[in-house]
């Protein structure tokens, strides 16, 4: 019995070893090749000083009406991910994708992550760069609370929302404790390389390439997934359920169309850390915002706009002609 728990424990070490060496490997090349990657990738578009620091806005196309689409929380880059549906929506728009402090090429900012301060870059980075609302916001997820708040506080800058399977502001918990915990966890990891290391093995070029992203897309996409955590997106993330609290307090307009686009997945599966059946989540939300709330559920998951760019284009036709 001694014999084989010593020869357990040799193998054990081995695999410990050989772990180590394949995350002290990994970190080096995150820290030399993929770093390198990361900072051979130029912006999009402009990068404008906004507070105490600059944002990175794309825009695209030409119309009478400007859509601002606004991404969702822990989206590595959106002017990338936001590809497909910006060129459906630029047939007919004027485009333009706004990434937030700590987001994409933006850099992090001192400001305390609240929802009034998310209004209020927004519609700085929209004004230093020349667009005037009013705005259809396209918001996906957490972006969909900012819209509203937005709203609520400046409903003439606001032609309409549309909301990309956007987090309901008729429901408030506190954000959980272990979730303090597990963001310096995802730190590390980036710091060990093993996003930028593991990410272009699960992910299907394929696939993205059949949803209309184009080659260079999807490669920058995968770079800058191994460079996302940073203390303002961290902070973004602990404090997410207080921007609902932030929002829900505030009535939003009833001169404010809304149109809430939902993803099966999240019509029909349970969160288990919501007490409540997914539809009676987004009945309540759609019953907050009032009687001019519209929704349609599309098949495909959280990261609709993904897979839907088309339909989704079509519903912003729809709402921004009245019809």
């Amino acid at each position: 019995m001694g014999k084989r728990l010593r020869k357990v424990g040799k193998i054990l070490l081995w695999i410990l070893a050989v772990v180590a060496v394949v995350l002290i490997i990994s970190s080096l090349f995150h820290a030399t090749l993929f770093r390198q990657r990361r900072n051979a990738i130029t912006p999009y578009g402009q990068m404008v000083p906004v507070f105490d620091g600059q944002m990175h806005i794309t825009d695209l196309g030409e119309g009478e009406h400007t859509v601002v689409l606004l991404p969702g929380m822990g989206v590595a880059l959106p002017s990338a991910d936001f590809g497909p549906l910006q060129r459906a929506l630029a047939e007919d728009y004027k485009t333009v994708v706004v990434e937030y402090f700590g987001v994409g090429f933006s850099t992090t900012t001192e400001r305390a992550r609240t929802s009034e301060h998310y209004v209020e870059e927004i519609r700085e980075v929209l004004e230093a760069t020349g667009y005037e609302p009013p705005y259809v916001l396209v918001a996906h997820s957490i972006s969909s609370v900012y819209s509203e708040h937005y709203a609520s506080l400046y409903p003439d800058e606001v032609e309409a929302i549309i909301s990309l399977d956007g987090t309901s502001t008729a429901y408030y918990a506190e954000t959980p404790a272990f979730v303090s915990v597990l963001l310096p966890i995802a730190k590390v990891q980036e710091f060990l390389g093993l996003t930028s290391l593991l990410g272009p093995l699960v992910t299907n070029k394929g696939d993205a390439f059949e949803l209309g992203y184009t080659e260079k897309e999807i490669n920058d996409m995968l770079v800058f997934a191994g460079f996302s955590m940073n203390d303002t997106l961290l902070e973004q993330l602990a404090y997410s359920t207080e921007f609902i609290r932030d929002t829900m307090s505030l009535p939003y307009p009833k001169e404010v169309p809304f149109f809430k686009v939902i993803a099966k997945d999240t019509y029909e599966k349970p969160n288990p850390q919501i007490p409540l059946s997914p539809k009676e989540y987004q009945e309540q939300h759609l019953e907050r915002i009032g009687a001019q709330a519209q929704f349609e559920v599309l098949e495909g998951s959280h990261f609709i706009y993904q897979t839907n760019a088309e339909a989704i284009a079509m519903i912003v036709n729809h709402v921004v002609s009245g019809e």
